[in-house]
């Protein structure tokens, strides 16, 4: 492609800092850099038309980790590095709340749930042997408990009576989340290209060169915030993890409010619009799911409808209207990659399906990387 005079002016000369992935990180990146060094030039490409990934794609869950999981991740990490966890998910809600304002994310907290299927007799046993452990455990950061239990009020089927139940748990709309962040970042004159596929790229002694799928070009800083897309770049230990989601038509009376876990958290739903958002199923085929390839597949979404079905809606009349993935960055460990990796060249990644959560924040640190 030759471009002309005005687009090499207006876009591409004299860039401070180059971003890769214009989603909560990337975006979140921008602004932070722009308040730091308001004079600076910024350019974010973005290989969808929209931000792709997992920002536009995700259930929406304003969550830190629920009551199975917090117990789990205490197998594979320390008291600490879990404490660390928990800490970083509410400091990124907070200042994404902060940042954009609840309005303008649709942030209700309705409360979290986790739901236990019958089947997981020993799971529900052990969470309740070890609620009070965790709520000990968190209590300096949320000075109260943070678990209960609670009745089976939403009448699921095939569930003990009993919830866990997260006072502090909420949701947001993904969309209005997403549609805020791109305008904050436009009206602080964050230039942004979409549909532009970053190929590859190189170091020089004072800059970056990168390669698109349509040019060329140099920059004097690049930071890649394209998490499960990210090992297509740089060679760091994260993968893609695909999330598979539905949502089904508007459904009168619904009564269900909330943000829900069943099943370690692998499958997760809540209300929206009137509508049951119902994603996961990634443990049914780990290995065809460790893919940066969009798509559902029938084992998973059978799964979804057959649970909805037996579980969440029972005697309740339901039809499907959308069905999507998204792409998450995970790993070994649950903590972030944030880091220089070389000659003006930075990362932030590997948020282990927790964006929402801590996405302004990595974003926040990724900027202040920048000396």
């Amino acid at each position: 492609m030759n471009l002309s005079y005005w687009e090499i002016k207006t876009w591409l000369n004299n860039i401070d800092y180059t971003i890769v992935g214009s989603g909560i990180v990337g975006l979140s990146c921008a602004v932070q850099l722009k308040k730091r060094f308001p004079k600076s030039k910024i350019l974010i490409l973005e290989k969808g038309i929209l931000p792709q990934g997992a920002s536009t794609k995700n259930a929406g869950f304003a969550c830190f980790g629920s009551l199975s999981e917090i117990i789990d991740d205490l197998k594979h990490h320390s008291e600490d590095e879990v404490l660390k966890l928990v800490e970083k998910r509410i400091n990124g809600l907070k200042l994404l709340r902060q940042t954009l304002g609840d309005k303008a994310i649709g942030y209700q907290e309705l409360g979290g749930y986790e739901l236990f299927l019958n089947t997981d007799e020993n799971l529900f046993q052990q969470c309740l042997n070890e609620q009070n452990k965790i709520n000990q455990l968190l209590k300096p950061i949320f000075k109260d408990d943070v678990f209960s239990t609670k009745e089976n009020i939403f009448k699921f089927k095939n569930v003990k009576p009993k919830y866990s139940f997260n006072k502090f748990e909420g949701q947001i709309d993904t969309g209005k989340m997403m549609s805020a962040l791109l305008d904050r970042a436009q009206s602080l004159d964050i230039k942004i290209l979409n549909n532009f596929l970053v190929e590859g790229f190189s170091n020089d002694i004072n800059s970056v060169k990168i390669k698109t799928k349509h040019f060329e070009f140099s920059t004097s800083k690049l930071l890649i915030a394209t998490n499960g897309f990210a090992s297509k770049l740089i060679n760091e230990n994260v993968k893609p993890a695909r999330a598979q989601v539905l949502i089904t038509k508007p459904i009168k009376n619904l009564n269900i409010k909330g943000t829900f876990h069943l099943d370690k958290g692998y499958y997760y739903f809540r209300n929206i619009d009137n509508r049951i958002l119902f994603g996961g199923g990634r443990n049914l085929d780990f290995k065809s799911e460790e893919t940066a390839e969009f798509g559902e597949t029938k084992l998973i979404q059978n799964k979804l409808e057959e649970l909805l079905k037996n579980t969440i809606l029972p005697n309740t009349n339901f039809e499907i209207d959308y069905r999507w993935s998204g792409i998450m960055g995970v790993g070994q460990q649950k903590n972030t990659i944030v880091k220089q990796l070389g000659s003006n060249v930075y990362c932030g990644v590997r948020l282990g399906g927790m964006g929402v959560a801590i996405g302004s924040l990595i974003g926040k640190e990724l900027a202040e990387l920048i000396e």
